[in-house]
């Protein structure tokens, strides 16, 4: 679509490459050619838009074969405008100056008329054709026929319109007939299948019995061969036993030797022991008695010395004693009874024991007051 502007009551129109533009203005041809850009007046201007680059038109339509089958043709046709100037005569590719859009379908126009000129010829051959050759050689007969059929069409032409390829996609019947034929395949397939698997199960059978076979020689040599390891083990375990009896009987013999030595010279070296312990103990047993003599004489000593000294401290205790008592008996010859009583109740207090209380009774009180009262008379 064209790109168109306005300035000042003008329009300015840009367009692509690929798209040829026609200009009239007051019925004469001002512009004509792709990709051009101009100014123009809209009240004045007659504008067309032609497209020129290749286009792809898919269609789908159905036919029937000879055998009254539906079929499906799918199929894209791709064409171009090669004349522009017929192609904008024939069919309606004005715009519209303010907008630039088409005021027609022309792709539309150019579309139904492909499509009904393709179908016609489709139809056509696969009129006279079986749906089983169709299915096989369909595609290629409707290819070829619809491409000629274009070819050859004069309207084409004389609108300007250049076909550049068709393509027939794909041509498929309903989809049940499409079943139906699909089943003998699927049932041959299905028997390959089968007689593949039946193959692969007596191959597998066969591989079977020969592993078995092999396992059971295998198992055979293995027992073979663990009898031969069974008598091997037991000569090596009589050829063990014999080095191990011989080598105990070198070492019992050794042990033996180094036992009589060992007590022999534990026997000899008990006897030194023992007489350098009875040497030892007669030694340490003179010793301890001279030395018992020697303190049984100086305890002797002792306890002589010891008892003279306390018999003579004895003598000279007594002596003091009695010589203390006598002055004690002088001193208190010619003190009176009463001063002795009262110093005999003095000592005595000394020498009793506490006593927290006392209990005079009146009688023992009358008596010590008359004695006091006598005294003071006297």
């Amino acid at each position: 679509m064209a790109d168109i502007t306005r300035r000042l009551g003008w329009r300015h129109l840009r367009g692509a490459p690929t798209a040829h533009v026609r200009h009239h203005s007051s019925g004469k041809l001002a512009h004509d050619g792709p990709g051009l850009s101009f100014w123009f007046r809209s009240l004045s201007a007659a504008l067309s838009e032609v497209p020129v680059d290749d286009r792809e038109l898919a269609m789908t339509f159905h036919a029937r074969t000879v055998d009254f089958q539906d079929v499906t043709v799918q199929a894209t046709v791709t064409y171009r405008v090669s004349d522009p100037a017929v192609a904008a005569a024939r069919l309606d590719f004005s715009i519209d100056p303010d907008t630039g859009i088409w005021r027609g379908a022309p792709l539309e126009q150019l579309g139904t008329l492909l499509t009904e000129t393709a179908q016609q010829h489709a139809l056509d051959v696969l009129a006279r054709t079986s749906l089983s050759s169709a299915l096989v050689d369909g595609v290629t007969a409707v290819r070829e026929r619809v491409a000629a059929g274009l070819a050859a069409e004069p309207r084409l032409p004389a609108t300007g319109i250049e076909i550049v390829a068709v393509r027939v996609v794909a041509l498929r019947p309903e989809p049940e007939v499409e079943r139906a034929l699909r089943t003998p395949a699927r049932e041959q397939i299905q028997q390959e299948a089968d007689r593949a698997t039946y193959e692969r199960r007596a191959v597998a059978v066969e591989r079977e019995r020969t592993i078995a076979e092999n396992e059971l020689a295998s198992q055979i040599e293995l027992a073979r061969r663990e009898e031969q390891l069974v008598e091997q083990r037991g000569t090596n375990t009589r050829r063990e036993a014999e080095e191990n009896a011989a080598a105990d009987k070198v070492r019992a013999e050794a042990e033996a030797t180094r036992s009589v030595r060992l007590a022999e010279a534990e026997a000899t070296r008990s006897v030194k022991l023992a007489e350098a312990e009875a040497e030892r103990q007669v030694r340490l047993a003179d010793a301890e008695a001279r030395r018992t003599e020697r303190l049984s004489q100086a305890e002797a000593a002792r306890t002589v010395r010891l008892a003279r000294a306390e018999a003579e401290a004895a003598r000279e205790v007594g002596e003091a004693r009695a010589q203390a008592q006598a002055a004690w008996l002088r001193v208190h010859g010619d003190v009176e009874v009463a001063t002795l009583h009262a110093l005999t109740g003095t000592r005595l207090a000394e020498n009793l024991p506490h006593i927290d209380s006392v209990t005079i009774s009146p009688d023992v009180l009358t008596g010590l007051l008359s004695r006091l009262g006598a005294g003071e008379r006297e």
